[in-house]
């Protein structure tokens, strides 16, 4: 049976697999739209963690070896082809995320490169062409992104832009409910996200909100459970990855929200204080805003959402630290690992698939990019 250590470079051969099958579709349709698709094979292979697909893992680990699977349940010999292939349609939404989210953002670098729409904008310039080249880097980046959610339904479905390819078994049902399920929520989740910062909604609750939908539900929640529907997970399965899923999820967005405040970029991949210069409502800045004087808070506003000196990011940071925002939100990644750890302790599958979901929760929460 594959392991944990395996999954990203297998899922990384799906998806080259697709790219080079897919992209043929697009040289039908122009050059300039097959160098497009390049970009964002490009974009999906030039890196990334792939913890989505090490959940879908997860779970069907975790599901394959329940001590209450049906008999009548296929193997993981039967079942491991199909679970790669959805690890892999799954980073094509997170493509999809990530190159939507940066165009929100305004953000110029994402893992130490050009985002995708200051890619095309610098392409437009360089070759001089008319009108203008934010607007067209930004035009052809939402257009990739599309185009990364069409394509993880072909692959998640088995398809390919060809046409050519024999349809495999389809998903359980379970696990396309729970697909389903995923898209609608991550995209709820990110509209709320932008709805929160222009009404000016800096309540913790409703940060919590957009982090359950956002973030946890798409990034461990849902992963765990799909991966086990892949397996014939059994109902009470299910909802304890759920469960298990949603604390992880909190912790990893949690520890995302101090690395978008205090990460190194030579880590992270992104600007300093990134997530202050975009003016993000996180549940760091939420707590760091009720948490202190009016004055202070103030102060906190006036250096969110903008270009920072390196004299502003520090008092930023300062404001953070000394709220007790800092210390409150690694209370709060540590209560909901503890959580999710002791529902881990008490789940009736192998040791290895136990130890592998255990090392993957510290992962999350102690990551530094």
């Amino acid at each position: 049976m594959l392991s944990q250590q395996d999954v990203p470079g297998a899922v990384d051969e799906v998806l080259r697999d697709f790219f080079a099958t897919s992209t043929v579709a697009l040289d039908t349709v122009s050059p300039t739209a097959a160098e497009a698709g390049r970009a964002l094979d490009d974009f999906v292979l030039g890196g990334g963690k792939r913890i989505r697909p090490l959940f879908i893992h997860a779970g069907w680990q975790c599901a394959i070896s329940a001590a209450d699977r049906p008999p009548a349940a296929p193997s993981a010999q039967a079942t491991e082809a199909l679970m790669l292939r959805v690890g892999a349609a799954i980073e094509l939404i997170q493509a999809c995320a990530l190159v939507h989210d940066d165009i929100l953002d305004r953000s110029d670098t994402r893992r130490g490169r050009p985002t995708v729409h200051r890619r095309f904008e610098r392409l437009h310039e360089r070759l001089r062409w008319t009108g203008d080249g934010a607007h067209h880097g930004s035009s052809v980046a939402i257009l990739l992104g599309d185009l990364a959610l069409a394509w993880a339904d072909d692959l998640v479905h088995g398809y390919r832009p060809t046409g050519d390819a024999p349809l495999p078994p389809p998903l359980p049902q379970a696990a396309g409910a729970a697909w389903s399920q995923m898209r609608t929520e991550v995209l709820g989740g990110q509209l709320l996200d932008i709805t929160n910062e222009v009404s000016a909604d800096e309540s913790v609750d409703a940060a919590y909100r957009v982090m359950e939908f956002k973030t946890a539900a798409y990034t461990v929640a849902r992963p765990l459970q799909i991966g086990a529907a892949l397996a014939s997970a059994s109902a009470a399965l299910s909802t304890d990855l759920r469960r298990i899923g949603t604390d992880l999820g909190l912790a990893f967005q949690l520890r995302d929200d101090l690395l978008g405040a205090f990460g190194d970029p030579a880590q992270t991949g992104k600007p300093s204080g990134d997530d202050l210069i975009a003016g993000k409502r996180t549940v760091l800045i939420a707590r760091a805003l009720a948490d202190s004087g009016p004055v202070v808070a103030d102060r906190l506003r006036a250096l969110l959402g903008r270009p920072l000196s390196p004299d502003e990011l520090a008092d930023a940071r300062t404001i953070l630290t000394d709220s007790g925002a800092v210390a409150a939100v690694e209370a709060q990644i540590t209560e909901h690992v503890d959580e999710a750890q002791s529902l881990i302790a008490g789940l009736d599958v192998a040791p290895t698939a136990r130890a592998d979901l255990t090392a993957l929760a510290h992962r999350i929460a102690d990551r530094q990019a």
